[in-house]
């Protein structure tokens, strides 16, 4: 059960990250006709559009909604570091993963999409995704920057 002030909190983050959040719904709501699957996630305080039917595979956050290639989000996956050769790491919880970039988009809002793709877009080398698996690995640090 979640506290007043966490709830407030919720709702003043999911306001601020609003207009990443209506892009995600177009996005998902498109691959609906296309046999993705929407549900509301509370773990990870999003929408999830599942069996995305475009793409390599995982996961894209956009503000309160996941996009997901797979039928679930609740999956192992390994880490940027991992899959860049850089170590060796257990995997982590995608759905970990992404609810950090909930929680990232929720702080940031409309200046979270510019400042990722700044800090080197979809690689190892983006401080959003280390914190993210970060955060997958320990349920803490999700924070961008230390």
């Amino acid at each position: 059960m979640r506290s007043i002030t966490q709830v407030c909190l919720f709702g003043l983050g999911a306001l601020w990250t609003l207009p990443n959040t209506l892009i995600g719904l177009l996005v998902g709501l498109f691959g609906l006709a296309f046999g993705a699957r929407m549900s509301w996630r509370e773990a990870e305080l999003a929408v999830v559009f599942r069996c995305w039917p475009w793409g390599a595979g995982g996961a894209l956050t956009l503000g309160n909604v996941i996009v997901h290639t797979g039928d679930d989000l609740d999956v192992r996956c390994l880490t940027y570091a991992h899959r860049a050769g850089l170590c060796t790491e257990a995997s982590v919880s995608l759905a970990d993963h992404e609810r950090a970039h909930v929680y990232q988009y929720m702080v940031l809002g409309p200046l979270f999409l510019p400042l990722y793709l700044l800090c080197g877009g979809i690689s190892v080398r983006n401080r959003f995704e280390r914190a993210a698996d970060r955060y997958a690995q320990s349920r803490h640090g999700w924070w961008p920057w230390p």
